[in-house]
């Protein structure tokens, strides 16, 4: 089944497939709202977009920083409406920047799997340029870096050249750290030296999705205008 722009749609199976989880976590999701409903078709089947596959994701990422549910409710409700699996995908590349390296040992066959699509030698080598990925001393066997994964597959089909993409990459990577280093500090100045560690990281989990959401949209807007700029000047 596909949708009317033609888009092929999931069933629960292949979205839990996709992103790795089972589909009772799937349907859980689901029922606790964190996931929209999916479109029901014939024979009473429900179809999955490709906005659920990234949206899931993301809620796989806040989980795997340890933000409860509660937590990833009030994270999910501050995002915009309308998002697309794009917009998601940005969202999860950038909350994945707070998180420790998440790497992780697979196959060829489940990178693939966890990629959505086959992936050729080219393909193999634009991922390891880009750090997603590398090769460890087992045949066909990748360290992969789950957080980036889908940012990487994403932009191989980007028509830029592979070298702009690693220059950008290496700007973005330069001045998000900035901004991480300068925010950190006003975080460690808000809390008096006689609290704990452990309000430290209270204060961290409720500052981080507004410091992302305020990151992103930021970002979006400054690259709006960067472009119209452009384009009157072109």
């Amino acid at each position: 089944m596909a949708t009317d722009t033609g888009e092929p749609t999931l069933t629960v199976d292949e979205l839990a497939a996709r992103a790795g989880v089972t589909v009772r976590t799937v349907r859980f999701y689901s029922t606790k709202g964190l996931l929209p409903p999916p479109v029901i078709g014939p024979r009473r089947v429900g179809h999955y977009s490709q906005e659920h596959l990234a949206r899931l994701a993301l809620i796989e990422e806040l989980q795997q920083q340890g933000m409860t549910l509660a937590g990833i409710e009030r994270y999910l409700q501050q995002l915009p409406d309308g998002l697309t699996a794009q917009d998601l995908a940005i969202h999860r590349a950038v909350v994945a920047s707070w998180a420790p390296d998440a790497a992780e040992e697979v196959s060829r066959a489940e990178l693939e799997r966890r990629a959505g699509r086959s992936l050729g030698a080219e393909d193999l080598e634009r991922l390891a340029a880009m750090g997603v990925l590398r090769e460890t001393a087992a045949p066909e066997t990748y360290r992969v870096d789950l957080g980036l994964l889908r940012l990487g597959v994403q932009l191989l089909d980007v028509p830029m050249a592979h070298e702009t993409i690693l220059a950008a990459r290496t700007v973005m990577v330069k001045h998000t750290r900035a901004a991480a280093h300068e925010l950190s500090a006003l975080f460690r100045d808000e809390v008096s030296e006689h609290e704990d560690v452990e309000a430290v990281r209270d204060l961290s989990a409720h500052m981080q999705p507004l410091v992302v959401q305020a990151l992103l949209t930021t970002f979006q807007r400054s690259l709006n205008e960067e472009v119209r700029e452009w384009l009157r000047n072109s």
